[in-house]
């Protein structure tokens, strides 16, 4: 970690270090959700109801945070979930999030939105576990063609998206 993010430790942190940094439509765009923001309303009120279950009186010596996902060793249990636009955040986009998650050694999932190809993100991270989320498009011969590059590229598995089939309308962005 560098010096300059040696200060953000909580989720709370990085949105507002990314509220600094960001151009006001980018930050706009990774904040908010569809619509009235329901959905993105009851996202945050079902993760704050998580909770760790501490395990006490246990040897902590070796600590071991690796597990397993669809038969691949991650190291930890936590994966990148697919996010579009990065290049609006960082020149690197997504390619900087598939090489940080091959440094990090766990899975991070291509958005079909993204703003770097398959195959750039392929060349630039190719030991890192990759998953290609996939809309299916009324063009299917374009379905079928981003799921052959993403094969090709060594992605291992496709996330299909199917809660989708219109897109809400994003208040922020119609704003901006």
């Amino acid at each position: 970690m560098s010096s300059e993010t040696k200060h953000l430790v909580c989720v709370e942190d990085f949105e507002k270090e990314a509220k600094k940094r960001l151009a006001k439509q980018a930050y706009e765009y990774y904040a908010s959700g569809a619509n009235h923001e329901e959905s993105l309303r009851q996202n945050q009120l079902a993760f704050s109801r998580l909770l760790l279950r501490w395990r006490t009186l246990r040897g902590v010596k070796s600590v071991d945070l690796s597990t397993s996902v669809q038969g691949e060793r991650i190291t930890m249990p936590v994966c990148v979930a697919p996010t579009a636009m990065q290049r609006m955040a960082s020149d690197d986009g997504e390619v900087a999030t598939a090489r940080a998650c091959g440094t990090a050694g766990t899975l991070m999932t291509l958005s079909s939105w993204a703003t770097s190809s398959v195959e750039e993100v392929a060349a630039s991270a190719p030991n890192t576990l990759r998953w290609f989320q996939l809309y299916i498009y009324k063009d299917r011969v374009l379905t079928q063609r981003l799921v052959e590059r993403a094969e090709r590229e060594g992605f291992k598995a496709i996330a299909l998206t199917v809660d989708a089939p219109a897109l809400g309308q994003r208040y922020a962005d119609a704003r901006n």
